[in-house]
Formats: structure tokens, sequence, C-alpha cells
């Protein structure tokens, strides 16, 4: 006979939670989950890695700011009073409702949220496509270079399937700004396939960002579809441009997780999920985060979406919730001004709407991560002593960890 739980509820009696991931969807919804279930959810954290290091704020390291701080996954398990495995979520046996693990586990559940992130590609054969888990080391002896006056010209691109357009400017503007400070002549074009600067902001966010490029002295190429066939040389259509720079740094295209027993749909293999973010078609799972067929990749879209999958999973186990549908509002921090701006909208459609610029957040925000329950935990851990200066990033990261 199996020693294996019945389904329904482990050997203790209580709703068994299997979170796959160890980001900001991940971290969210756990933190969801005991808020909204206590006791009634027997919670795993299966995640690949020690730590937890918000990766937006990696986007400072090449221009000389202290490493992005690395929270320890077991300290915060055993304050949530969670299971942590560092293990990978390997495939799903979805009609045993089973995670089968990299090292060879077979972990039952009786919910899971799969929280893994995307895969990504560079999208162009000839340009530097940045990993915002290694930006540093990608970076930094190019901004040195600039610094030396030994590079004039960059151009930053983005691919058409681009989820998520903040890093581009971001890096574009940091790097206008090192080079003014060292008095280097630099000449940086920004190629973009949206048809105004983060259009998917809305109107009164792209006016501002648009403005402040301007004061930076960076060209900007919009609702431009653009190729890289050789070394420092950029065609962009419509039209007949030809930009010959120095260096092409380029944003990753994003696919989905392509996990056996779990659903990828058209184009590019993302977890199509409803609007309570549970995967079409399996029954008692839930995805968050970017491994989703949501279009925008975003940690605020990714903390929400786990909010939402986690008050589905808390009514699941017989908690006093009414789970509410996913409603997705953008929150951001861009870098690179004279003083960070605080960017937001409510998603509707390809732009957003009620758009609007602020000099401080208006969300819960903690390290350029605006989530409700994550980002005011993050900060509680800072004054705690809990989190850690960065290290030196691994190389070869090969999702986006949402």
């Amino acid at each position: 006979m199996s020693s294996e739980p019945e389904a329904g509820r482990g050997t203790d009696g209580r709703f068994r939670v299997v979170v796959a991931g160890g980001g900001v969807a991940a971290l969210e919804a756990c933190l969801t989950l005991r808020e909204l279930a206590g006791d009634r959810v027997q919670i795993t954290l299966l995640a690949p890695d020690a730590d937890f290091i918000p990766r937006p704020m990696r986007v400072r390291e090449p221009f000389g700011a202290s490493l992005a701080r690395h929270y320890p996954l077991d300290a915060i398990a055993d304050e949530l009073g969670l299971e942590h495995r560092v293990d990978r979520f390997k495939w799903l046996d979805a009609p045993r409702a089973i995670v089968h693990t990299a090292n060879g586990d077979a972990v039952p559940y009786d919910a899971l949220l799969v929280a893994i992130g995307a895969r990504m590609c560079p999208a162009f054969g000839h340009a530097l496509t940045i990993d915002d888990a290694r930006l540093d080391e990608q970076l930094h002896g190019l901004i040195q270079d600039i610094e030396a006056g030994h590079i004039g010209s960059l151009a930053f691109v983005g691919p058409v399937a681009m989820a998520w357009p903040l890093p581009l400017y971001e890096l574009a503007l940091m790097t206008a700004r090192r080079a003014e400070d060292m008095q280097s002549e630099l000449a940086i074009t920004i190629v973009t396939p949206e048809d105004a600067p983060l259009a998917v902001f809305g109107d009164s966010v792209s006016k501002r960002v648009a403005e402040l490029l301007a004061a930076s002295h960076i060209r900007t190429l919009t609702s431009a579809r653009c190729a890289v066939p050789t070394p420092g040389w950029v065609t962009v259509r419509p039209g007949a441009h030809r930009l010959h720079v120095d260096r092409v740094i380029a944003l990753p295209e994003l696919f989905g997780p392509a996990t056996p027993g779990i659903p990828g749909g058209p184009p590019r293999g993302f977890i199509p999920i409803d609007a309570h973010c549970q995967v079409r078609g399996l029954s008692r799972v839930f995805a968050a985060g970017d491994a989703t067929d949501f279009p925008i990749k975003h940690g605020a879209i990714a903390a929400q979406q786990a909010d939402t999958a986690a008050e589905a999973i808390a009514q699941l186990a017989g908690a006093p919730v009414r789970a509410r549908p996913f409603y997705p509002t953008l929150a951001a921090e861009l870098l690179g001004g004279d003083v960070p701006l605080y960017l937001s909208a409510v998603v509707s459609g390809s732009h957003g709407a009620h758009s609007r610029v602020d000099l401080e957040p208006t969300w819960p925000a903690s390290g350029k991560i605006s989530a409700l329950r994550l980002a005011p935990y993050l900060e509680s851990l800072d004054e705690r002593g809990l989190g850690r200066p960065g290290v030196a990033s691994p190389v070869g990261a090969a999702a986006t960890g949402e």
C-alpha cells in the first residue's frame, strides 16, 4: 500500500500547496497564502536558488552602485513556516497531482502555483543581449571604455515582441549620464517597436519620458522594426535607415518555460491562464509572472497575479476568502534622470489609462519592487539585518525568475 497522502489533504490534514519558483511572484504568493489561509495550508517552496535577489535593482550595478541585496530563502521559509526545497521544477504529472523535480523527487500537491519565469533568447545575432541577472558582468567593460573615450556611439534596440521595455530606457539614460560626467562624447540611439517611449504606460508617461530622453541628447526611433545584420550595423524599417555604431545593446526576446505537463500557447509557448490565474485545462494548477501569457512581463504584474492566484488557492483550502479576478495595474520606478520617476497606469489594451508620473512612489515599494506584501516584508528584513550585500552574479542564468 502506498504511503502517499490522499488527494486533498496531507498527512497532517492541511491543504498542500507547492509554489514553484523563487522570484517576486513566488514570494508574494507565499506571503499572501500565509496571511489569508494561515495554518490551513502546508506550503512547499520549490526554488532552484538559495537566495532571493531583487533583479530590477541590478540595472545600477554596471555604473558602480552596490550590488543588489540577497535574501536567504531558508531564513524566509523558517519565518513564514514554509518548507524550502533547493530544487528545480522539471515536469508535472497533473492527473496524479505530482510535481517532479530535477533531483528526482516527487512532490504531491492539492494546489500548485507555477512561478518559474520565462526563457530569455537573443533576438539579434550581432548584439549584446542583456541579462538582468548579470548586467555588471556584461556591461562593466563597456562602461569603462566609454569613460576612457574609446566608444563614441551606441544603439539600444528592442525586439518586436518586447515584453518589458523599461531597462532599455534606464540603461540608455544612465549611460548618457555617465558619459556626460566623464566629459566623453557619446551618441546614443534607442530603436523601439513602441509608438512612443514606454507607450504601455500611456500618454502622460510617454510625454515625460520623451522629454527626459531629449534633455539627455538621446535619439529615439519609434514604431521601428530593426535588424543587426553585421556587428555595428542596425537596419531600421520602415524606411531605409542604417545606423553605424560602435556597439549594439539589445533586450532579449522571451518565451514560455516549455515544461512538460504544463500547456504552452501560441505563439511563444507562454502558459495560458484565466481571470483567476488558473492554468487553462488543468485543475488546481495556477501560474503567475513572466511564464504566463499576459503580454506585459514585470514584477508588479507578477505580484498582482500571485495575489490573485493565492486568493483562489486560499479559498480552495477553506479560508473565508472571496477570490477576485486579476485586475492589472502598472507601477515602476524609472532611473537615469536627475531623480527617480515613479510611473503608474491602469492596463487597458496596448496603452495604459490614468497614466501618471510622480516623484515619490504611490504604492508599497522596496528596491524597485511594487508588491503589496513583499515590498514591506523586504523592508522589514533589511531593518532586522537579514538581507546581505550581493556578490558576483552567476554566469548564464536561463530564466527571468518571476
